[in-house]
């Protein structure tokens, strides 16, 4: 079984497209809901008609409601409730190719023992398409060094065996957001991580309720975890890139609350910039 989670909170309007996406899995199309795979929709708290657009499709999903403790709180839910042996993720505003589990499927029976894969991605902003940096390339491999600058793992992307999160944990609700960069690190340390080289999914963005728009500074939530990363048990190379990449945003956050006339908070930074510097 393949279990497919999608946290939401007011998205109504993407939402109906999103679970579409999954429904129309080309993988999915002779297997059983229920027994072959499961979908479920772990609904934060939303006060907008998300509850009428689920029970649209009837049993062909599982719904779950809960009082909004954020997406990290509603991804593990969802744990909770997955009896597959994989499990995937899909943000409620972003999209899946029609091939995106036959591809990977594919690939993990191939090599057995992947405990995970992630896709290349279609970026659409405002209903532009737009071209990633070079700086967002993704690799495949042990990549430990290549998500500590930023986030690589797209959850939409990925397929995980489901004893991945009994291995590194699961999200961290203390985070409000970059949880997936907390995540993507642990993974990194300990697992290769195969990257499949096609566009599956569909990224949207620039709207208003995006983590991204809503907390200025998300470097803050990186560093957090950054020093969360340093309690693991690190090759002395590993530890001094984690130190590194502290201290780069730190430099970053302190550039930025000065110029906001932040002085409690530049200080705060600044002296974690000596700390690991």
């Amino acid at each position: 079984m393949i279990s497919i989670i999608i946290p939401t909170y007011n998205r109504a309007l993407f939402l109906h497209e999103a679970i579409r996406s999954v429904l129309n899995q080309d993988y999915l199309a002779s297997k059983k809901p229920g027994k072959d795979y499961e979908l479920i929709i772990v609904d934060d708290g939303s006060i907008d008609n998300t509850e009428r657009i689920v029970k649209d499709f009837g049993d062909r999903l599982s719904y779950v409601q809960q009082g909004h403790r954020g997406v990290s709180a509603a991804r593990n839910t969802g744990l909770d409730l997955a009896r597959g042996e994989h499990i995937a993720f899909l943000d409620s505003d972003d999209l899946w190719k029609e091939h995106k589990l036959s591809v990977q499927m594919s690939l993990m029976v191939a090599l057995p023992g992947t405990p995970l894969c992630y896709t290349d991605e279609i970026w659409i902003r405002d209903g532009v398409f737009v071209n990633p940096k070079a700086r967002h390339r993704k690799y495949s491999g042990w990549i430990f060094d290549k998500v500590l600058p930023l986030c690589l793992l797209s959850l939409s992307s990925a397929l995980f065996c489901r004893e991945v999160f009994e291995e590194v944990g699961r999200f961290d609700e203390s985070l409000p957001a970059c949880e997936d960069y907390d995540l993507g690190i642990r993974l990194a340390h300990r697992y290769p991580i195969r990257f499949i080289d096609s566009f599956l999914i569909i990224k949207r963005g620039g709207h208003a309720d995006q983590l991204s728009r809503k907390y200025w500074g998300m470097d803050r939530f990186r560093v957090k975890a950054l020093e969360k990363a340093l309690r693991l048990d690190l090759t002395l190379h590993q530890r001094e890139l984690v130190k590194r990449e502290i201290v780069a945003k730190c430099q970053v956050l302190v550039e930025g609350f000065a110029k906001r006339g932040k002085t409690k908070e530049t200080e705060f930074f600044r002296s974690k910039m000596a700390a690991y510097g």
